[in-house]
């Protein structure tokens, strides 16, 4: 059975206890929701925090709580901040990178979400790169529309990452890329033009996550994503009980298309990070 990186996005910037209970929002939420994730299979945790009222914050001392109890409880497991923006003063979007976590999110340019424009002007993007390259952060390029590959490769012609990025397309944000597979097969060939080196996942969101994982296996995909943060529900009706509950459905997924999830030192090496 082939590995593939299990990513799960534990909390988000949007969804709330009053959405769902078991979004983790304090410190101890999210570390003991990480390491429930890691037990059930997950290799790669992806972390927003938030203030006391849930709201986003770039408080660089709690993805430092966050990333210091994952690293303790869950051995191995690749920590990722997340530098996006909703909700966030653009100028404090990398201001936790000198934390030196093993990956962070980096998206290659702006886009219409449901409510926003989620901005990425050139010198912001050419900020967070630049200080993920100082801090030896390895990028995940969010893929949040196609020019967005262009600019991920801008960015390697420039020496500011290297060849072999880590890259996610996202599928199913209302007003930007819709969950629909020819998309899928539109993002890849173009990654593979651009980029032949990349690895690559992707996430769906909302009612979209099993079936976009579904289409990212059938094509070989090296990660897959779940989480509290795409997506609260395990049916319409249903709530889910824990991103270990969403990590477990993702697992057995995996299984079905003779795969497993990969071990955090497999993953790792798949993506180019170093070893602890």
């Amino acid at each position: 059975m082939r590995p593939v990186v299990l990513a799960v996005a534990i909390t988000g910037s949007v969804p709330r206890k009053a959405d769902n209970p078991a979004v983790p929002i304090t410190v101890a939420e999210q570390v003991e929701s990480t390491h429930e994730a890691f037990e059930a299979g997950a290799s790669l945790v992806h972390i927003h925090v938030r203030n006391p009222d849930e709201t986003p914050s770039s408080d660089p001392e709690l993805f430092k709580g966050v990333m210091e109890g994952v690293r303790r409880h869950c051995p191995g497991i690749i920590v990722q901040f997340s530098t996006g923006g909703r909700g966030r003063d653009p100028s404090a979007r990398g201001s936790a990178l000198y934390l030196r976590p093993e990956m962070a999110s980096l998206s290659t340019g702006s886009v219409n979400f449901p409510t926003i424009i989620y901005e990425n002007p050139p010198s912001l993007i050419d900020e967070l790169a630049t200080s993920m390259k100082q801090h030896g952060v390895r990028p995940e390029i969010e893929i949040f529309d196609l020019s967005m590959i262009h600019g991920a490769r801008l960015l390697v012609d420039r020496g500011i990452i290297d060849h072999r990025p880590h890259v996610q397309f996202v599928l199913g944000v209302k007003n930007a890329l819709p969950a629909q597979e020819h998309l899928l097969d539109i993002l890849l060939a173009e990654l593979r033009r651009q980029l032949p080196e990349a690895t690559w996942t992707a996430a769906g969101i909302g009612r979209y996550q099993s079936e976009v994982m579904e289409w990212a296996l059938r094509r070989g995909a090296d990660g897959v994503r779940t989480g509290l943060e795409d997506n609260i529900r395990v049916t319409r009706s249903q709530l889910a009980k824990s991103n270990a509950e969403l990590v477990s459905l993702a697992t057995e997924k995996l299984t079905c298309h003779d795969a497993r999830p990969a071990r955090a030192e497999e993953a790792r090496r798949m993506l180019s990070v170093a070893p602890c």
